[in-house]
This record gives structure tokens, C-alpha cells and sequence, in this order.
């Protein structure tokens, strides 16, 4: 069963009708219906506000990692294990084809159902999960493999294990070497990007969000909890934040947004999965152009100017 969210309610009542028109066979109701459809969609999703993008971000039906994996990967192998403690199921790594280009795909996956939530630890991954994604992009620069991160996480996790297993220096590590990878590299956040745990494998030759996507170094409800000490300011968390596709893209802290479909990923994955394709492709084909030292340089520079600022002469 579909899962709609509270400002959904309207699309949920038309998208029944038109159910049940076409049980009875009625096309002309359905055409009428399919219209009504198509404006309250435009009417609802073009008014969004950031806390509604960020339920959206969350959607229990929007597309994971492995969702893309097998809408768009031909041949996928997939990798397992740090060779030094464990496999991390949080992090998925899959060698394979995106439309006759050969990929290394790294990314975090949540899981559905309590069975494989629990098994995904709910996407928030262990070192072991980093240093997976480490050795297989070390594995892709080996044979010039490009790599494609799909970033979907609420963060690192923090349990005591975790710690005690270096969760900080796994982090720290990936920022280090994925700086200096010398593959083309591309990170997508799809769903949320929370705190390091985003980080890990979002230092890349292009970062992008989807439309309905977030990213953010804590969440809007730890933020809520940590400056007012009250939940139900969630909302004006979110906005603070700055979390959205547009604030980023404005602070020029990611390149670019994927128009994935209005109506949301969570409604339409193969029109997603379609919109993240067409975007790795092109970028793709840009990065290529570069030389090994151009795009070395221009990531070095891109990552060295965030969080610059002027001093105003006033």
C-alpha cells in the first residue's frame, strides 16, 4: 500500500477515484480525473515548504540506493566486506553497467521492513561501512572505473562499537582519499544527507541533490533539541538549516539539482531513476574531457572554498 503524507491528502482522494473509474471501465471519467490529477500535483508540489521537503526526503516509498541499482545497473557485482573486521550491509558497493558504461556504484541503504531496517541499521553505517566504500573506490582508480555515490543516510553510527572501532578517523580517512582519487567521481544525495556520515562518500568531482532531497550536518529535530529544547520547533529547525536543493545550490555547496519527477520520486521511481541516469551520464561526458591534474585541481579548489567569505568594508 501507498503511504501519503498529510499534505498528499487531495492527490490520495483523486488517484482513488481514478481507480475506481477504471474498475468500472469509465475512460471519460478517468481522462477528467487524470487532469484534476496533473493540477493538484503542480498545485501541491510546487508550493512546498522545506519541512515538507524534508518529509518527502523521508518517504518510506521513495527509491534507495538499491532501488537505482537494479532499475539501472546491467551486470552488477556486488562487493563485500573492509578485509578488515566486517561487511557492512548499511553500504552497498556494486561493480556493474550504466547504459554499456562501466561503474562503480557506492551507496547507503536504508531497507524496508523491520527485518531489513535492522539488517541496514536503518542506513546509518559502521567504519567497517566506510572502509568497504574506501577499498572499492580504490578498486575502481585501479582500472579507471568511474564512480557513482548515492548518498541516503540520517548519519554515522553512533553506537559504542561504532566508536571504539575508529568511527571519526573512517570518516576522516574517506574525506582524505576520495580528495585525491584520481577516477571521476560523482555523488548524488537521494533521499537525506545527515551530518559526516553524508560526508563520507560525498567528496566527489560533482555533488548533486535531487529535488526532494536534504542534506544537513544534524537533524532538524537534534537541532530543535540542542538550541530551544523543544521538539515541536522542528519545523522552524528545518528552515534555519538551510537543507534544501535551492539554499545549497544558492551557498554553492553542491553543483547541481536533478529535476527528479514532480510528483516525487516516492510516485514515479522510473522517472527518477531516468533523471539520475541522464545527469551521471552528462557529467560524465564533461568530466572526461578533463585531464587526470585539470580535474584533481578543480575538485582541490572546490573544496578548499567552502565556507569562504568577505568581510564587510562597512
Amino acid at each position: 500500500m501507498a503511504t501519503y503524507l498529510d499534505f498528499e491528502k487531495k492527490i490520495k482522494d483523486i488517484q482513488e477515484q481514478i481507480e475506481a473509474a477504471k474498475a468500472k471501465g469509465d475512460e471519460e471519467a478517468v481522462l477528467i480525473l487524470q487532469k484534476d490529477l496533473e493540477k493538484e500535483v503542480a498545485k501541491t508540489y510546487k508550493n512546498l515548504s522545506d519541512f515538507q521537503k524534508l518529509q518527502l526526503a523521508r518517504h518510506p516509498d521513495r527509491p534507495y540506493a538499491l532501488d537505482y541499482v537494479r532499475i539501472l545497473m546491467d551486470d552488477a557485482y556486488e562487493i563485500h566486506g573492509d578485509r578488515c573486521f566486517r561487511d557492512d550491509p548499511a553500504i552497498i558497493c556494486y561493480l556493474g553497467y550504466i547504459d554499456n558504461q562501466r561503474t562503480m556504484l557506492i551507496g547507503e541503504q536504508k531497507g524496508r521492513g523491520t527485518k531489513n531496517k535492522l539488517k541496514r541499521n536503518f542506513g546509518m553505517p559502521h567504519p567497517e561501512g566506510y572502509r568497504k566504500a574506501l577499498r572499492a573506490a580504490k578498486l575502481a582508480e585501479k582500472f579507471q572505473v568511474p564512480i557513482l555515490m548515492l548518498i541516503d543516510t540520517p548519519g554515522a553510527y553512533p553506537g559504542v562499537g561504532a566508536e571504539e572501532r575508529g568511527q571519526s578517523e573512517a570518516i576522516a580517512k574517506n574525506l582524505l582519499e576520495f580528495s585525491r582519487l584520481d577516477t571521476i567521481t560523482i555523488s548524488v544525495v537521494i533521499g537525506e544527507g545527515g551530518s559526516g556520515g553524508a560526508l563520507a562518500i560525498g567528496v566527489a568531482d560533482k555533488l548533486a541533490m535531487m529535488r526532494y532531497s536534504v542534506f544537513s550536518i544534524i537533524s532538524p529535530e537534534g537541532c530543535a533539541a540542542i538550541l530551544w529544547n523543544d521538539p515541536s520547533k522542528v519545523e522552524q529547525a528545518t528552515k534555519s538549516l538551510k537543507i534544501t536543493p535551492e539554499d545549497l545550490k544558492k551557498l554553492n555547496l553542491i553543483d547541481d539539482i536533478i529535476d527528479e519527477p514532480l510528483i516525487g520520486a516516492h510516485r514515479d521511481k522510473e522517472g527518477a531513476a531516468k533523471a539520475l541516469k541522464e545527469y551521471y551520464l552528462k557529467s560524465l561526458e564533461e568530466l572526461s574531457k578533463l585531464s587526470s591534474k585539470e580535474r584533481l585541481d578543480s575538485r582541490y579548489q572546490k573544496l578548499i572554498s567552502k565556507g569562504a567569505f568577505k568581510e564587510s568594508k562597512s
